[in-house]
């Protein structure tokens, strides 16, 4: 009993333990926020940012042009988002990169205020250029390339990837107005009994066999 006073008496001391007549209502006042928050990382499925499903870009509808770019492109069998545009040179790193990005991404589309293209900004650019020459080392060092690409050697650590690739992986249309859904669909946003195949067209496909 005596150190559980103690403790009582030291989150008094710091002001942690509201006064008896006001404890009910911070009761209810913290138990409002926990739930809150409990509510927005249900909502927003905040668990699927750990992994590196590529679906997880999509929890918000203003990347699904990129997503559904990526699905098209060469990369798609051999990188996915988190192989681009996070670092991995250590997995605090990369975490902390992820959890930074994702909350200003998670800002702005709160307040409605993403753009109609979406362009990386400076630290992507860093990391994806990075990831850029982590996959593509040997194209990178090509004694060959020298031969038909002008200043290739000079060039070749001073200017970004896309410079030359400008259509690798997303392409030539990257506006939120003119990427349509594709068939395959976006978990994030697809009703559980979605199907690829309608009803109309199975029941046909049955009766004519």
């Amino acid at each position: 009993m005596g150190k559980r006073r103690k403790i009582k008496r030291k989150l008094f001391q710091y002001n942690l333990i509201p006064p008896h007549k006001w404890r009910p209502a911070a009761t209810v006042l913290v138990a409002a926020i926990f739930g809150i928050g409990i509510y927005l990382i249900r909502l927003s499925n905040a668990t699927s940012y750990l992994s590196d499903d590529p679906q997880a870009c999509v929890n918000c509808h203003i990347m699904t042009p990129q997503y559904i770019t990526w699905t098209r492109s060469s990369h798609r069998e051999v990188a996915h988002c988190n192989d681009c545009h996070v670092p991995h040179d250590n997995i605090a790193n990369k975490y902390f990169f992820k959890a930074k990005d994702g909350l200003y991404h998670a800002s702005i589309f709160t307040l409605r205020a993403e753009p109609q293209v979406i362009r990386a900004l400076e630290p992507s650019i860093q990391v994806i250029q990075s990831n850029c020459i982590r996959c593509h080392e040997s194209q990178v060092t090509d004694a060959r390339l020298a031969g038909f690409i002008d200043n290739h050697v000079g060039h070749r650590t001073d200017r970004i990837c896309w410079e030359c690739h400008r259509e690798v992986p997303h392409g030539k249309v990257k506006s939120l107005s003119s990427v349509g859904h594709q068939i395959e669909p976006i978990k994030a946003h697809a009703p559980a009994d979605l199907e690829i195949i309608p009803k109309w067209l199975k029941e046909s496909m049955n009766t004519s066999k």
